[in-house]
């Protein structure tokens, strides 16, 4: 199987486990460092944080639904965990619950010059993201967002 094959399974398996437990799938990564594959799977809960014992839970369901299903041939390592602080934004629907927080955007191409864009979203219509950067706001079409992510100020 393919890594996008591996990534649509995985979600397949632990999404009902997470809509009925009151968590959300974040990201699903099956990545190779160096010799080894890692199953990396970034969970939330939709109200609060998620902790350490609940990343175990998930990780115990999903451990055995992968013993099960058995989609993914190499050996690799399984890790379930919090999307951290500067959680990306992969979805519209992230965007969205994300408006009014402080954000790191860039583009595939330049937009008014910048590829980068850190500072307070503003709005997000499905469309357009608008990034206020000081006083200046910046719309940049959503088909041109290479990735967005939470931003911690310092």
């Amino acid at each position: 199987m393919n890594t996008a094959t591996i990534k649509t399974a995985v979600e397949e398996m632990v999404k009902p486990f997470l809509d009925e437990n009151g968590f959300e799938l974040v990201d699903v990564e099956y990545v190779k460092e160096g010799s080894n594959w890692f199953l990396r799977v970034y969970v939330d809960k939709l109200e609060g944080h998620i902790d350490i014992d609940e990343c175990g839970r998930i990780s115990e369901h999903l451990s055995e639904k992968l013993d099960e299903n058995d989609p993914i041939s190499d050996a690799y390592f399984l890790e379930v965990s919090s999307p951290g602080a500067e959680r990306p934004l992969k979805k519209p629907e992230d965007v969205h619950k994300s408006v009014g927080k402080h954000v790191f955007v860039t583009t595939y191409e330049p937009i008014g010059g910048l590829k980068e864009f850190e500072g307070t979203l503003l709005s997000f219509d499905g469309e357009e993201v608008v990034v206020e950067i000081g006083k200046k706001k910046h719309a940049i079409p959503y088909a041109k967002v290479a990735s967005a992510r939470l931003a911690i100020i310092f």
